[in-house]
């Protein structure tokens, strides 16, 4: 294993690393980010090459002490600010609402986190269309511990790496099946791979023209682009209008009643540029809606094989 590369940083504020870093997490499972302690490890595919990342929480001198190994651990080193959340701007921002004023109460040196990385975050965002999150996320990880790679860096971490464009163009339908990602979502992720390298360049694009171009590739729609744009831009005016909770979730926060997309449309709108942020306000506020009822249980017509790596 080769040393390690090593970066110290001073945030300009008292920075939740791991609350921060919890943006990218899918699921408890996830092969490509674990918390061990008051570190946070995390698989990435840098332009460079592959990284593992390691950061620490805020140490009594108020810095982030990060740890990269592989050839995209000096990339990822540089990236470190923004994925703390340095380029998130929510001066400006009135929360004005009792519901949001709480949430920021709560979690007031919280921010968004970029990771510039498009891919990294589109292909788990496919796979999580229109199926439980217990689905999502064992697709995901199936996927990843399949068709990924070991990350660079310790090994008794292991930690995964997303599978690159081109091995994701390469699986053949059956294989996608057995994950099971169904063929809608299969065809999406193999479409934008095709891509890839444009959508990659997208990365220093305004939101909007990300958001405009992703939804031109089939299978990816407002809800898909939200979820993107938030975490690899730190686009605090990207909401999931679509998602099966969210609409139900802040109407519950702020009347107490579930809303429909419209409503909740309706009810962000004063916020618009920082509409995102206040649905995470809320969540911080407030949290779920209580669950009542049967829950939507994931599909089992689809064909599974076990995976054992």
């Amino acid at each position: 294993m080769t040393a390690a590369l090593e970066r110290t940083w001073r945030p300009a504020w008292p920075c939740p690393v791991q609350s921060v870093l919890g943006q990218h997490r899918r699921g408890g499972g996830d092969p490509t980010l674990r918390v061990v302690g008051t570190t946070t490890w995390r698989a990435l595919r840098a332009p460079t090459g592959v990284a593992t990342l390691a950061v620490s929480a805020l140490d009594g001198d108020g810095e982030v002490r990060a740890r990269a190994w592989g050839p995209g651990a000096e990339w990822a080193l540089d990236a470190l600010p923004a994925l703390l959340g340095a380029e998130d701007d929510p001066s400006g921002f009135e929360p004005r609402h009792p519901a949001v004023i709480e949430g920021l109460r709560l979690r007031p040196h919280w921010r968004l986190s970029r990771t510039g990385l498009l891919m990294e975050s589109l292909v788990p965002s496919i796979i999580e269309q229109k199926v439980t999150g217990q689905e999502a996320f064992a697709g995901f990880r199936r996927l990843v511990r399949r068709f990924g790679e070991p990350a660079p860096g310790p090994a008794e971490v292991d930690l995964w790496v997303q599978p690159p464009a081109e091995v994701l163009r390469a699986i053949p339908s059956w294989d996608w099946l057995a994950l099971p990602v169904d063929p809608a979502r299969s065809r999406a992720l193999v479409q934008a791979a095709r891509v890839a390298d444009s959508l990659e360049r997208l990365t220093r694009s305004p939101a909007e023209v990300v958001d405009r171009k992703l939804r031109t590739l089939p299978g990816i729609g407002v809800w898909t682009s939200a979820e993107v744009r938030a975490r690899v831009l730190g686009d605090p005016d990207a909401v999931s209008f679509g998602d099966f909770h969210v609409a139900k979730d802040v109407g519950w926060a702020v009347a107490g009643t579930p809303f429909t997309d419209e409503q909740l449309a309706e009810f962000l709108e004063p916020w618009r540029g920082h509409r995102g942020r206040v649905v995470a306000a809320l969540m911080a506020a407030r949290g779920h809606r209580p669950r009542h009822g049967p829950r939507m249980a994931p599909r089992t017509h689809l064909p599974a094989r076990r995976v054992t790596r």
